[in-house]
């Protein structure tokens, strides 16, 4: 069983300063940022338009990724919920996927040390 955690959220780029403020308070080690086009089940669209045929539509959002160790996921994501939430269409998505190992490159650490 994995003892880390990848955690990657996707959400409005609006979202930036709210989302890398939040894990600073959570003492998260570290991050990467990516700027990606996308959309969910609503196509892209506005919450009035989501009911009507309209092609997908791409829009700016950030993906922020971050490994933690599995015993913090569920603090964590109950900060990051509540830090996104506005209640409306593109608040964001929250994956976790178990990660097996750590390697850092310069030092050769593996493990909790590499993190």
């Amino acid at each position: 069983m994995s003892e880390f955690s990848k955690i990657e959220i996707i959400c409005d780029m609006s979202k930036f300063s709210t989302l890398k403020s939040c894990l600073s308070k959570l003492h998260v080690g570290g991050m990467t940022f990516t700027q990606v086009l996308g959309c969910g089940v609503e196509k892209g669209t506005k919450e009035y338009e989501v009911d009507e045929n309209y092609e997908m539509e791409l829009l700016p959002k950030i993906q922020v990724a971050t490994v933690v160790k599995k015993a913090r996921v569920e603090e964590i994501i109950n900060a990051l919920g509540k830090a996104l939430y506005t209640g409306h269409i593109g608040d964001g998505k929250i994956f976790v996927t178990d990660i097996d190992n750590i390697y850092r490159v310069r030092t050769g650490d593996i493990g909790d040390k590499a993190l």
